[in-house]
């Protein structure tokens, strides 16, 4: 049984920071890749970041430059650092971890793992 536990979040006015960790434990020995989806009311949960077991990473435009990702394979960590954080930042971030590498090149998908969700709130 894998667990997704996660930290981080709150409340921000527009232009601060926050940071979100994710730590899995569990019967795993390593994640292809490990990331950050957001969900807010009535639409698709969306890819903010994600970093495979390699280093690689990739961002949804809308962050790029503003948010980054960072993660441990071995210690099956991830972090998120967000910074100049605007009002449409706004939502439900959920951590996600990907055993085979399916989710990194086809999205999200049955063996996936996830956490329960953190709330991130930016405003004035």
């Amino acid at each position: 049984q894998v667990q997704l536990v996660e930290s981080g979040g709150g409340m921000v006015e527009p232009g601060g920071s926050l940071s979100l960790s994710c730590a899995a434990s569990g019967s795993i020995f390593r994640f292809y890749s490990m990331g950050w989806y957001r969900q807010t009311t009535g639409k698709t949960r969306e890819l903010v970041a994600a970093v495979t077991s390699h280093g690689a990473t990739k961002y949804t435009d809308s962050v790029k430059g503003r948010f980054t990702i960072s993660g441990d394979s071995f210690k099956k960590t991830v972090f998120l650092q967000m910074n100049s954080l605007k009002p449409e930042d706004t939502a439900v971030y959920y951590c996600n971890a990907d055993p085979y590498g399916t989710t990194w090149y086809n999205g999200p998908g049955a063996n996936d793992y996830w956490g329960h969700g953190t709330q991130v709130t930016v405003s004035s």
